[in-house]
C-alpha cells in the first residue's frame, strides 16, 4: 500500500485542506480504514480501489474520524489528483469519473485546478424553528445578522446559516462540544473589491464531541454555490474563502454552466508527498 499526501483548494503551498490518500488498500475493511483514519487525523482519509461500474475510472471511500462519508468534495478533487499523479488513465481524456457512495462524481482538468459536478442536494428548503435555533447556538452566529437558514445537504447534512456579512461570519464563536453527526456551517458576502465574494466556515463534531472547523469544504461549497445560484444570489461563477480561522487560506471556485445549469466546484490540488509505503498490522 501506498499513502499520498495532497494539498486541497489551497491559494499558495500548504494552505488549502490536508487529504491523505491511500492506494493499493483493497485488503483492508471499512474497520482498518477508519482506525488508519482517525490515526492521521485529517478531516477526511480517502481509499482507492478498482471500480464496480463499467463506467467509472475508479472507485473511492471516503472516511472521516466519525465513519465513512458518500460524498466529500476536497477528497473527491485530491482522490482524483493522486489517481492521475500515480498514472490513471480516464477512460474519456480530459474527464476523471469517480465512483463513490453517491454515484459517479464526474472531474475535469479547468486549467491550473481540478473541478467536480456538483452532485444533486439531497435536501434543501429552510431550517424549521429548532434547527435555526440549534445552528444558532452551535455556530455562535447573531440571531440579527442572519439572512437566511437552509439546509444543504448533498451527502454530509449541512445545516447552513447564511449571514449578512463576512465579518459576520468571521466573529462567530462556535460552542466546544456538539452531538455526533453535527454539519453546520456559516456564510456572508464579503466587501466589495475582495479577492473572494464570499467567506464560508464549516463545523463538525468529532468522535469525541469536539466541535472542529474545517479548513476548506468542497462538499459545502458545492452546496452553497446550488443555494446561491437557485436563488439568484450569484451569477455565472464566483470565489469563495474558506479557512481564515483555521491558519488555511483557502480558494474555491464555482461556476454555473448556463446551458446544462451544472454546478462545478474548482481548485488547485498540489502534491505535499508521494508513494511513501504503508504497512497495515
Amino acid at each position: 500500500m501506498f499513502l499520498d499526501l495532497v494539498d486541497v483548494f489551497g491559494s499558495g503551498p500548504l494552505s488549502g485542506n490536508p487529504l491523505a490518500v491511500v492506494r493499493g488498500g483493497e485488503g483492508l475493511d471499512a474497520a482498518a480504514m477508519l482506525g488508519l483514519t482517525r490515526w492521521l487525523g485529517f478531516s477526511e482519509t480517502t481509499f482507492l480501489l478498482p471500480p464496480t461500474d463499467p463506467a467509472a475510472d475508479y472507485r473511492v471511500r471516503i472516511f472521516y474520524p466519525a465513519g465513512e462519508l458518500p460524498f466529500a468534495g476536497h477528497p473527491t478533487l485530491g482522490s482524483a489528483h493522486a489517481w492521475l499523479a500515480a498514472g490513471g488513465t480516464p477512460r474519456t481524456p480530459g474527464k476523471v469519473v469517480q465512483e463513490c457512495g453517491v454515484g459517479l462524481v464526474e472531474v475535469r482538468q479547468e486549467h491550473d485546478r481540478l473541478a467536480f459536478r456538483a452532485p444533486p442536494l439531497i435536501r434543501s428548503g429552510p431550517l424549521d424553528a429548532d434547527d435555526r435555533a440549534e445552528v444558532l447556538r452551535l455556530t455562535g452566529a447573531a440571531e440579527e445578522d442572519v439572512v437566511a437558514a437552509v439546509h444543504a445537504a448533498n451527502g454530509p447534512g449541512w445545516k447552513l446559516l447564511h449571514l449578512s456579512s463576512a465579518q459576520a461570519v468571521l466573529a462567530a464563536e462556535p460552542v466546544a462540544r456538539a452531538p455526533a453527526g453535527t454539519d453546520v456551517a456559516l456564510l456572508g458576502p464579503c466587501a466589495p473589491g475582495a479577492a473572494a465574494q464570499f467567506e464560508l466556515r464549516a463545523f463538525f463534531a468529532d468522535p469525541a464531541g469536539r466541535v472542529v472547523e474545517d479548513p476548506v469544504t468542497g462538499s459545502l461549497n458545492a452546496a452553497v454555490a446550488q443555494y446561491l445560484f437557485d436563488s439568484g444570489q450569484a451569477h455565472g461563477a464566483y470565489v469563495a474563502a474558506q479557512g481564515r480561522k483555521t491558519g488555511a487560506d483557502g480558494l474555491v471556485h464555482c461556476s454555473r454552466e448556463e446551458s446544462t445549469g451544472a454546478v462545478w466546484v474548482a481548485g488547485r490540488v498540489e502534491t505535499v508527498s508521494s508513494g511513501g509505503a504503508l504497512s497495515m498490522p
